[in-house]
């Protein structure tokens, strides 16, 4: 326990963050994938209205496809480590390789008898300058859960902040994730998942300049061996995306 305490305290440590960047929309559980499984993920998302100008060498986000594997390993009862290859596809080309991310994730032990879910991730990673104003970035990722009955809620107060680039020199960006869902049947979870970014915790954007995004979600439970979620997104704001379509395929796996 007091190593498991140890690991949870670095990790909680003030790291730099960056954004999903609508390559992985997910709210994420507080859950680790066990010792021994590897969970495999494909994040496909289309944004049919999104942004026709972009800053100076980035790739607007209007009728691009994004596709992203991440394979998660786990390696101890409270302890997993994932990797993300991030690719795009603009109308009358094929697919282009993004960049990579690595993240670490520690989860609290059962030992502490929390009232609720709560893990933390750090993710780290690069991206190619075509596709992004910054190339080095960090998340730092808290996550709390719980279930009552057949409702779920889900918080990721997520801090970001750029490394390398052109807002590096920013201080940490605040991105908050939320989703809400109900089991309406044992199949079918309906729900609701909120993204943001607000800008720096210590002084946020105007509202015209935040941005906010809500996507009405279906989950479908095949199994404890699979995982299937789909949205779409509506943006709330004029720095926002429109439209986005979303779905996550994944599938557990013992090696």
């Amino acid at each position: 326990m007091r190593n498991s305490l140890t690991v949870f305290i670095v990790l909680s440590l003030p790291l730099y963050a960056r954004g999903q960047d609508n390559y992985e929309i997910q709210v994420y559980g507080s859950e680790t994938v066990a010792p021994g499984r590897t969970m495999f993920e494909l994040h496909s998302n289309y944004t049919p209205e999104g942004s026709r100008l972009a800053p100076e060498g980035v790739i607007p986000s209007q009728n691009t496809f994004h596709e992203t594997l991440e394979i998660t390993q786990g390696i101890l009862p409270a302890f997993e480590l994932g990797w993300y290859l991030f690719t795009s596809t603009v109308r009358g080309s094929g697919p282009d390789w993004v960049g990579t991310h690595l993240r670490p994730r520690i989860r609290a032990p059962e030992q502490w008898q929390l009232p609720i879910g709560a893990s933390l991730s750090a993710e780290f990673g690069y991206q190619r300058r075509i596709f992004s104003e910054d190339t080095w970035s960090l998340e730092l990722r808290p996550i709390f859960d719980k279930q009552i009955g057949g409702f779920y809620l889900s918080v990721n107060p997520t801090l970001e902040k750029s490394l390398r680039g052109a807002t590096s020199s920013q201080g940490f960006q605040f991105s908050p994730n939320v989703k809400v869902s109900y089991d309406v049947t044992t199949l079918i979870t309906l729900g609701a998942e909120y993204y943001g970014s607000l800008g720096p915790i210590f002084g946020f954007y105007p509202s015209r300049d935040q941005q906010h995004q809500l996507f009405p979600s279906l989950d479908l439970n095949f199994s404890a061996d699979w995982e299937f979620n789909f949205g779409v997104g509506f943006g709330l704001t004029d720095s926002t995306d429109r439209s986005i379509i979303k779905m996550i395929i994944g599938r557990r796996l013992t090696f």
